[in-house]
């Protein structure tokens, strides 16, 4: 991910209205923020409950998705859709983003089961274990982080429409 501002991510907002865009609540130590070793940024507001953020650079450049977590944490085992890492260690949690535009004001949302920390840029650059004899560890690493940055790519393409 390219490094964003204060100024950029306010103006990168893509299913918020400008009073909600001027009052997201950045995440702790953002200024500090090590962009290289993340496919997309995601936090939850630490003064708003059930509210979160991802924010990502796309082909059009930056975009912030305003997220709603679900009331209710999944009760069975849930897989993240971005990371689809199979052994997390943490909670998956499921949110909703409203649509971009006239559908987005019309109520239409789009819903994303997500680790509930944002950790999928951590997860998917873990070497995965050995499957079989031969087996190219690097290269699975890779493909997992491009699966990821597609799956948020593809989720905001889909806000759009």
């Amino acid at each position: 991910m390219l490094p964003i501002d204060e100024r950029a991510f306010r103006a990168s907002f893509l299913n918020a209205s400008r009073k909600e865009a001027s009052t997201a609540n950045l995440p702790q130590g953002f200024g500090e923020t090590d962009f290289t070793r993340l496919d997309y940024l995601g936090w939850s507001d630490p003064k708003m409950p059930r509210r979160a953020y991802v924010s990502a650079h796309t082909s059009d450049g930056p975009v912030t998705v305003l997220l709603q977590q679900a009331e209710q944490r999944t009760s069975a085992r849930a897989q993240c859709s971005w990371c689809e890492d199979v052994t997390l260690r943490n909670d998956v949690q499921f949110f909703a983003a409203k649509k971009a535009g006239p559908a987005g004001r019309n109520g239409d949302t789009l819903g994303v089961l997500i680790c509930a920390n944002f950790g999928c840029s951590a997860n998917v650059r873990r070497l995965p274990p050995l499957a079989y004899e031969g087996y190219d560890r690097e290269t699975a690493r890779d493909l997992r982080i491009l699966r990821l940055q597609e799956h948020v790519e593809g989720f905001i393409h889909e806000l759009r429409r």
